[in-house]
């Protein structure tokens, strides 16, 4: 028509576009979800306030702040927030309203301005009179088919890396029909992307298995059986500077000690052969009574067990390593531990870092690193040199430049558990020579993830989409790891025993080192100027 041949695409001029593009004056801060509408811009302005770690509001009751939705209005050329709380949200096809969720609840909302509640133009949106049936078999084969094309789309080569990845799918297609629960459906997606022998092919189901209102309640410690009840063997140290690192029988008020005897919980004598457990089933994070026994004596205390003992664990496990490397090195060196390479990890590396630094040596202890983004950063950080030092009059102590640096030798500790970018880190670190590895040969797997696709029911399946080239290594690392300079193999028994040899041997190494280039240290200050 006359009119349609009137329309035609805009005229951009690209060149120098960056120098004219005009910022929307609103204070910096974390967006997402920028959609456009009849009136103007909207984006979603998320509230970071549980922080990196999940842990900013450890302590506090009560719901976080949430998430609100703003609008930039062309007319007003002003930001207004015109939903409160906000998870997530749609346009419509005329641009004028929007679909709005928060949580579970789900309304249609103006697109132009804020409604509040009894607004006739917010329409709460009834979800509880929905009805829909799933066939199993028919969505978990559509499961099955998405899995494999997805993979055979994103994998890392376009020839599969040799894998004849049609004659597989069609090998395994069969056994879908088998299937009869979800956990079967993952079990044969693993077995499928597996045939690629590559790492990072995961398959991750939505949610947790079991009823999670029913979380045991853990205390914290080691126990056994006893005539008179569950003796407390050991509790687990907590860590202060994590707020998942709870101790329950070490909080205020409570006074366990190791020798004493749990005679009852909330009243019910405890089971002779399964101990408090049987009792604490549903009551992680809710407080119960404990009846301890001491000597003669018992008495009543409140407890409140967590539902996760790992990073408790964990952090009495770092807490010992330290404490092993400042006994054998007689004081000389410093520790830090690594767990992963992403948020937790770098957290971790900087409980210490400061601390580590401050000794002649440094043992960078990456065993178990489960891997993640931030390798980069962490081999910045352990491979700084002092060049400078600053003190003043009142100082105590001189300081390094740069700050937290290595004063002296650093060796890395390394086993058959570090792996992704714990690989990495001790390829990159033999390669720029930080120092030498000890221990075992690596994971092996660097062929990298984003985790974008998730199937129709919320699992998760990731393609390895990223192969990694290594200097030193070539592409050699996926599927055979990095070998360490020094081999210290840990047999079965040493994992139960006080010695450490792989730390011994990281040890050993930093002292002889330090025999031959003595730790930066500040010089003298200089003497006064004779006028």
């Amino acid at each position: 028509s006359e009119k349609e041949s009137e329309v035609g695409d805009p005229d951009f001029d690209i060149d120098g576009s960056e120098d004219r593009a005009i910022p929307f004056p609103v204070p910096s801060g974390s967006y997402r979800r920028l959609e456009t509408s009849e009136a103007g811009v909207l984006w979603i302005q998320v509230n970071r306030a549980s922080g990196q770690l999940g842990t900013k509001r450890a302590g506090v009751t009560g719901e976080p702040p949430p998430n609100t939705l703003q609008l930039w209005s062309w007319k007003k050329r002003s930001v207004e927030t015109i939903v409160d709380a906000v998870t997530d949200f749609s346009v419509s096809g005329d641009a004028k309203q929007l679909v709005v969720r928060h949580k579970q609840s789900l309304f249609v909302h103006p697109a132009d301005r804020k409604a509040e509640e009894k607004d006739p133009a917010r329409v709460s949106i009834d979800l509880s009179r929905l009805r829909f049936e799933i066939d199993p078999s028919s969505e978990w084969a559509q499961m099955f088919d998405e899995t494999t094309r997805l993979m055979r789309d994103h994998f890392w080569r376009e020839d599969m890396d040799g894998v004849d990845w049609d004659s597989v799918v069609e090998r395994w297609r069969p056994v879908v029909e088998q299937v009869s629960t979800h956990d079967d459906l993952v079990d044969l997606l693993w077995e499928t992307v597996g045939e690629l022998n590559t790492s990072h092919a995961y398959v991750m189901p939505s949610s947790p298995p079991g009823d999670q209102k029913r979380k045991l309640g853990l205390l914290g410690a080691d126990l056994s059986p006893s005539s008179e009840g569950w003796r407390i063997d050991q509790i687990l140290p907590g860590e202060s500077s994590d707020p998942a690192a709870r101790s329950p029988l070490r909080a205020a008020g409570v006074d366990a000690r190791e020798g004493d005897v749990i005679t009852e919980v909330d009243g019910v004598p405890v089971d002779d052969d399964y101990g408090p457990a049987r009792h604490l089933i549903g009551a992680a994070n809710k407080p119960v009574e404990l009846t301890l026994k001491r000597g003669d004596s018992s008495r009543r205390v409140a407890v409140v067990p967590i539902d996760d003992e790992e990073t408790l664990r964990y952090q009495a496990w770092v807490r010992s390593r330290r404490e092993y490397v400042e006994q054998h090195s007689e004081g000389r060196l410093g520790y830090v531990h690594v767990p992963d390479m992403m948020s937790v990890g770098w957290a971790q590396l900087h409980r210490d870092l400061r601390h580590a630094t401050l000794k002649e040596g440094m043992v960078v202890d990456v065993r178990y690193n489960r891997g993640g983004h931030t390798s980069q950063l962490v081999l910045q950080r352990i491979s700084k040199r002092v060049v400078g030092w600053t003190t003043g009059r009142h100082a105590a102590d001189a300081s390094s430049y740069p700050n937290a640096a290595p004063r002296g030798p650093v060796v890395l500790v390394a086993n058959e558990n570090s792996g992704s970018d714990g690989d990495i880190i001790n390829a990159a670190s033999q390669a720029v020579g930080v120092g030498p590895v000890v221990g075992v040969r690596t994971w092996g797997g660097v062929v990298g993830i984003d985790g974008r696709f998730d199937l129709v029911d919320g699992t998760g399946v990731t393609q390895p989409r990223y192969a990694f080239w290594l200097e030193g290594k070539d592409w050699g690392v996926e599927n055979h790891g990095v070998d360490p300079d020094i081999e210290v193999i840990h047999t079965p028994a040493d994992f139960f025993s006080e010695e450490d040899p792989q730390l011994d041997r990281a040890i050993a190494e930093a002292l002889s080192r330090l025999e031959g280039e003595p730790a930066s240290a500040p010089p003298p200050m200089p003497d006064p100027k004779v006028t």
